[in-house]
């Protein structure tokens, strides 16, 4: 029998994007179901005397927030106020030995397959049982869904595949069960991650299943709205947007990072599409489902990209009117592809170019808005905030996308339920509302 200390208390910090925050929460639940007194970190607060960091290896900044992370609570250990520090996730996975030298007062480091060794230190057992049954850290209502892992794609600037491996999906009924679970709990919305969602069921069925696995889920009782996250363009599965446009439950979002739309740059970036399939794709989508809402984000400051080629993107951002938008700055990822030439474009530029984009989407995103003014829609409320109640309408997702704000002085409603909303006043990014009797 394993001896365990119940007075550890653990807290978990979680770094990066929604698929650390699915891992963080497997890693708390797999505590807690060893009776182990663990937290996230926004969670209420606790005097911790053990940390995980599980940390972000995506680019340069969010590589050094993680690490500027670990060094707080190493100094923390060192003065006292925790006794151990774990470090997990895509930096440790990839830069392990590095970080072991660098700041060895981590007691431990682990990979991103490594929970089981992580569970070890605390003298506790990965518990199969507990697949499916993840204590989500987002607001109840809604809950993020890791449907695969790793992707197979060959994109010079990525190093996801380094960190994360290659492509391997979860079966449809393990998805389903988890489904059902998180809606016993209250849970009303799925957002689907992946490190590439449209790959789904190549390794498992030998096809692209996202549509069936979309199908089933829509049966899930309790679940009324299915976002899709990170899509990727070239040879996306079309039948997808039939699902989207015959299916209630599937939101008509798309989130499918296009990256740029510079036939030299998209050829140089081994994205295995042009921007005539691209255009095409987008095209159809729409006219499937008319009232599609796109996100999308691009890389700017790519080696090599020149006047012109940023000048098709800023075209293309134009022309197509995104609904969603977001820009990365190009960051050079060791023992990637894009690597093997010099990193050309001054972080002045690569800066000016993301604003130019983002200055281009404001006017976009404020038309978009505008036309919303004296329509209702559903809206899903996440918050309370001072005077105002604030939700989403199908068309955002959570932290990235527009907000709905109804005055809360004289309107009254709950968060994690649905109300019907007339939006009153638009700017950019929000929009006003107002409950509809």
């Amino acid at each position: 029998m394993k001896v365990r200390n119940k007075t550890d208390k653990v807290k978990i910090v979680t770094m990066g994007c929604s698929k650390n925050t699915v891992d963080s929460e497997n890693i708390l639940t797999q505590l807690q179901g060893n009776e182990i007194n663990a937290f996230h970190e926004d969670e209420k607060p606790q005097e911790e005397n053990v940390v995980i960091v599980n940390t972000c290896g995506f680019i340069d900044l969010a590589k050094q927030e993680s690490i500027d992370t670990i060094l707080m609570y190493a100094d923390k250990k060192n003065h006292g106020d925790i006794e151990k520090l774990y470090v997990t996730g895509c930096l440790s996975e990839r830069y392990k030995n590095d970080l072991e030298k660098e700041i060895p007062e981590v007691d431990a480091y682990f990979g991103t397959f490594e929970l089981p060794g992580l569970l070890a230190k605390f003298n506790a057992d990965y518990k199969h049982e507990l697949i499916g049954e993840r204590r989500t850290s987002t607001p109840m209502h809604y809950a993020y869904m890791k449907i695969s892992e790793g992707c197979n794609r060959t994109c010079s600037f990525c190093a996801i595949p380094l960190m994360r491996g290659g492509h391997v999906s979860r079966p449809i009924e393990e998805l389903v069960y988890e489904a059902q679970q998180l809606a016993r709990r209250g849970v009303k919305e799925l957002m689907l991650i992946a490190q590439e969602l449209t790959y789904y069921g190549l390794d498992l069925y030998k096809k692209r299943a996202l549509g069936e696995l979309l199908q089933k889920l829509a049966k899930v009782e309790g679940i009324e709205w299915i976002r899709l996250h990170y899509a990727y363009p070239s040879k996306f599965p079309r039948e997808i947007f039939d699902v989207m446009a015959d299916t209630p439950e599937v939101c008509n979002y798309l989130d499918m990072p296009l990256q740029h739309a510079s036939d030299p740059v998209l050829e140089r970036m081994r994205r295995q599409i042009t921007k005539a399939e691209m255009e095409d794709l987008i095209g159809y989508a729409r006219e499937r489902v008319p009232n599609i809402a796109i996100r999308t984000t691009f890389l700017v400051g790519y080696p090599g990209e020149t006047d012109q080629e940023f000048n098709d993107l800023c075209d293309f951002v134009q022309g197509q009117r995104f609904d969603r938008l977001g820009v990365f700055l190009y960051s050079h990822e060791e023992d990637t592809k894009a690597h093997e030439v010099e990193d050309d474009i001054l972080a002045e530029i690569k800066q000016e170019r993301s604003n130019r984009i983002m200055e281009i989407q404001s006017e976009i995103s404020f038309d978009h808005n505008q036309a919303k003014i004296g329509k209702e829609f559903k809206v899903l409320i996440d918050r309370k905030e001072s005077d105002h109640f604030i939700g989403r309408t199908e068309y955002d997702s959570p932290e990235v996308d527009n907000e709905v704000l109804i005055d809360a002085t004289n309107q009254y409603l709950r968060v994690g339920d649905f109300a019907q909303i007339k939006i009153d006043d638009a700017e950019e990014y929000d929009l006003f509302g107002s409950v509809v009797d």
